[in-house]
């Protein structure tokens, strides 16, 4: 049998008839290649859409540290156990703060346990973190920080020098705002069932402004501001410890950011949420709003304000400095009118040195948040997965 064979007629080919058999390969492999990469995208941003909508639920039998890193373990922990138990409408919202109306006045309240070890870091201790961290919870919700509580869990053998030592930095922290410690309690455990000492507070404020904050409040074209260099408390704390060869020139950004707080909704008309980026860092709080909101974010990296040295040890310890907890810093989603007027505000007084505009809110993909990386990629920047950096606050 014969078969048939095609032929060319070589007169009938174009001078250049090579060249244009490679563009149309070309062409065709990279249309394949870009419908491949589409439908593959499309794939997983499917399935991350699956997981975040799913019903959050408890993996593992016993509790571990990385359910208290303020990552993906932490958010599972208080979906599934502590906001199935409790729920209610006010708990529901998920701030840093619940917002209650009692008569004609707004309050905010808030709570916080602090557990950080060393006890004593450069640039501060438990007890000014302790008054700091309650009162920014309270001023990213638009609260004017009033009255504080004071709870002490003290180990037997815990030297008074050193207690007596963070009760004045709580006096001086609380004074620096203008507030109250008015009522508190205090437990001792025997020797060796506890770490020395563990603090919570609790603080109550008014809301005198108008204002609405909300993680749910986000919008396309909004900007993503960050008050300062980030991951520096993270670092001091992981260094202080002593476990690793790394000498570094950090100390804890803790701070109260009340009157920053001020600084913005005075001179920001558009603010839609405001979050001080402690456990989990800025990733988390990111990744909060973007799911709360039904928006992605999109972070530029080079615009990320952080320190050489906080680089460097991220780098050596091998975690994304995004991760880090900061204990006096905030995120800030602004309106774009009103974002440059913000970024001025937050720059013109204390604790604002290095802010920057650092992403913007995008429509999709929904409840993602992306990295434009300085090497010119894109990645998920997702929750923080196990706990790299334990006890940090």
């Amino acid at each position: 049998m014969m078969h048939k064979v095609n032929t060319i007629d070589a007169n009938s080919l174009s001078a250049d008839w090579a060249e244009d058999a490679i563009r149309e390969n070309s062409a065709n492999h990279n249309h394949a290649a870009k419908d491949l990469r589409s439908i593959t995208e499309r794939d997983v941003l499917a399935r991350l859409e699956g997981a975040r909508t799913r019903k959050a639920r408890i993996r593992e039998d016993r509790i571990t540290l990385a359910h208290g890193a303020g990552g993906k373990a932490t958010h599972s922990l208080i979906e599934a156990m502590f906001l199935e138990g409790f729920r209610n409408p006010i708990l529901e919202a998920m701030e840093d703060q619940a917002v209650l109306q009692v008569g004609d006045a707004r309050l905010a309240f808030t709570t916080d346990s602090f557990v950080v070890s060393p006890l004593f870091f450069p640039g501060g201790n438990i007890g000014d973190l302790a008054v700091n961290g309650t009162v920014n919870d309270l001023a990213v919700g638009g609260a004017r920080p009033l009255y504080l509580s004071a709870g002490f869990i003290l180990e037997e053998g815990f030297p008074i020098g050193d207690l007596s030592r963070i009760v004045t930095s709580m006096k001086s922290a609380a004074q620096a705002v203008g507030i109250q410690i008015v009522t508190g309690d205090t437990k001792v455990v025997q020797k060796g069932k506890g770490d020395g000492c563990f603090i919570n507070t609790s603080g109550i404020g008014v809301i005198d402004r108008p204002v609405n904050l909300s993680a749910a409040s986000c919008r396309p074209g909004d900007a993503v501001i960050v008050s300062g260099p980030i991951g520096e408390h993270g670092i001091t704390i992981m260094l202080a410890r002593g476990e690793l060869e790394i000498e570094a020139d950090i100390g804890s950004d803790t701070a109260p950011l009340a009157a920053l707080v001020e600084r913005i909704l005075d001179a920001a008309p558009q603010v839609r949420c405001m979050r001080d980026a402690t456990r989990g860092g800025v990733a988390t709080v990111l990744n909060e709003i973007a799911a709360a909101s039904g928006v992605a974010i999109i972070v530029d990296e080079s615009a990320v304000p952080i320190r050489q040295e906080v680089a460097g040890a991220c780098e050596l310890l091998g975690i994304d400095p995004l991760h880090v907890a900061c204990e006096g810093r905030l995120v800030a989603i602004v309106g774009d009118e009103s974002a440059q007027a913000a970024l001025t505000a937050i720059r013109s007084g204390p604790y604002g040195d290095g802010a920057s505009i650092i992403g913007r809110v995008k429509a999709d993909p929904a409840g993602i948040v992306l990295l434009k990386t300085c090497f010119g990629g894109t990645r998920i920047l997702d929750l923080l997965i196990g706990d790299p950096l334990p006890r940090i606050c």
